[in-house]
């Protein structure tokens, strides 16, 4: 074998072992790869693509007996009270539903709506809002717009999560959620000057947010439909 077929091999076997370690560093699309994260709904099942048109598949979560799914149900609300009926509802209609996992969800999703509708970023919130929620949100940035108006917002964590409604009704999901957050926020007028809220300290905010989703959808997000600020 000639120097130059020598040298020839070599780069073939050393391209051959560099494919082989970034395929075993970086793993290979196999089509099941779960789908972006979707914040209302922290699912045990396992979701993937079904084709192009990002239909969305879920597989079985893993078995878990009815009793222990009531069970669940009863740790996050006093069995024999109207919450815990609309949540063993919703669960005979939807039996991959966990409220823990819901209110887990439902907290990310809360920071991300607040600061999203701060930082006027439509994108994120239509993702996230009802069509008359969004519209509802929508004509408020674009209001403050108008002014020349600047929210300058500090999401400093939630307190309390609590879920205070549940039911089903015409195959609709429905959780209200009372929320209650520590936000540090100031809207600034075109020429810098504060025109609400307060930059240095930190304010206590309580919303009462009700989320829906059609249970006979294959899309698994919910949504946020109802807003509401307790005084």
């Amino acid at each position: 074998m000639g120097s130059n077929d020598f040298i020839t091999l070599f780069f073939l076997v050393a391209a051959v072992l560099i494919f082989l370690q970034l395929r075993s560093v970086l793993g290979r699309r196999t089509g099941s790869e779960k789908p972006p994260f979707d914040p209302y709904s922290a699912r045990e099942a396992t979701k993937a693509p079904a084709s192009d048109d990002s239909k969305v598949v879920t597989l079985p979560r893993r078995d878990v007996s009815e009793e222990d799914r009531f069970a669940e149900i009863d740790a996050v609300a006093k069995p024999g009270t109207p919450l815990n009926d609309g949540l063993r509802d919703l669960l005979k209609a939807d039996s991959s539903f966990n409220p823990r996992e819901f209110l887990n969800g439902a907290r990310m999703a809360y920071e991300m709506i607040v600061m999203a509708f701060a930082d006027g970023d439509r994108k994120t919130l239509k993702g996230l809002l009802s069509k008359e929620v969004y519209d509802g949100f929508d004509a408020a940035i674009s209001d403050r717009e108008a002014k020349g108006d600047v929210v300058k917002s500090t999401f400093v964590g939630i307190d309390k999560a609590d879920l205070t409604h549940a039911s089903v009704k015409d195959d609709e999901e429905q959780i209200t959620v009372r929320i209650v957050s520590q936000l540090i926020s100031a809207t600034y007028d075109k020429d810098g000057g504060v025109v609400e809220g307060d930059q240095e300290s930190v304010a206590e905010v309580t919303d009462i947010w009700t989320f829906a989703r059609d249970v006979r959808s294959r899309d698994p997000n919910w949504k946020l439909v109802a807003t509401e600020s307790e005084q």
